[in-house]
């Protein structure tokens, strides 16, 4: 997501239509896989968005962790964290709840004073939902994880890096994982829908595009939100 709230709604709106034309007889899992913050303008909205959908009946809704959030929550920790944060969407987050970030990579007093006025403003429901992240989630014959497995290791053996943060050498994998692994961290043209895996980022930032596939069984339906320039 990206901090694309504009996005998000419209898509939200599709999954809760799908939903009431289907009539599925158990309530529904609404699966996030991870970075909800950065690089867009509404970072802070979209935790609200998914907030807001948990206090809500209609699904049963998991978050994961993305490497986005992890860089979220160092930058809380410790305020040396902060120049490489910026360089990947940190500073659209700050400004989403109100901080500036430093103009200057070494100016450590002023890190450090964006740091505590972050500490601050973030809502404690926010610190909550984002110390709270799940690492994976397993549903039936599909793991859901935020970027993928390490092959040849077992899923209870992962590295919590790894889920985060691999790319090729899950994404090169060839044999079947113990699971079909849902992911995303890593933008494609169009959701991958494999016999090992499903990737599902469309790189919403920067593409306008945010994608989620509709799993019942073996069918697998993909639904995306556009930016109204591509509609």
């Amino acid at each position: 997501m990206h901090g694309r709230l504009d996005l998000l709604d419209p898509l939200v709106c599709q999954i809760a239509d799908d939903v009431l034309r289907i009539g599925p007889s158990k309530r529904p899992i609404l699966m996030f896989l991870g970075d909800y913050v950065d690089r867009g303008l509404e970072s802070k909205g979209v935790i609200d968005r998914i907030l807001a959908l948990r206090s809500q009946p209609a699904f049963e809704v998991r978050t994961l962790k993305g490497n986005h959030e992890e860089a979220m929550l160092n930058f809380l920790r410790d305020a040396s964290a902060g120049p490489e944060w910026v360089e990947y969407g940190g500073a659209q987050t700050l400004v989403s709840y109100g901080v500036t970030a430093p103009k200057m990579r070494g100016d450590v007093a002023d890190w450090e004073r964006a740091r505590k006025e972050f500490g601050e403003r973030i809502p404690p429901a926010h610190l909550a939902f984002l110390t709270g992240l799940e690492m994976m989630v397993n549903v039936g014959d599909y793991l859901f994880v935020h970027a993928g497995l390490r092959p040849g290791i077992a899923i209870e053996d992962q590295d919590e890096h790894d889920l985060m943060w691999i790319r090729d050498d899950f994404l090169n994998e060839q044999k079947p994982f113990e699971k079909v692994v849902v992911h995303g961290h890593t933008p494609e043209e169009a959701p991958f829908l494999g016999a090992c895996r499903i990737g599902v980022d469309t790189g919403a930032y920067a593409t306008g595009v945010l994608t989620a596939v509709r799993l019942i069984g073996e069918d697998r339906t993909i639904l995306q939100s556009k930016a109204p320039h591509l509609s």
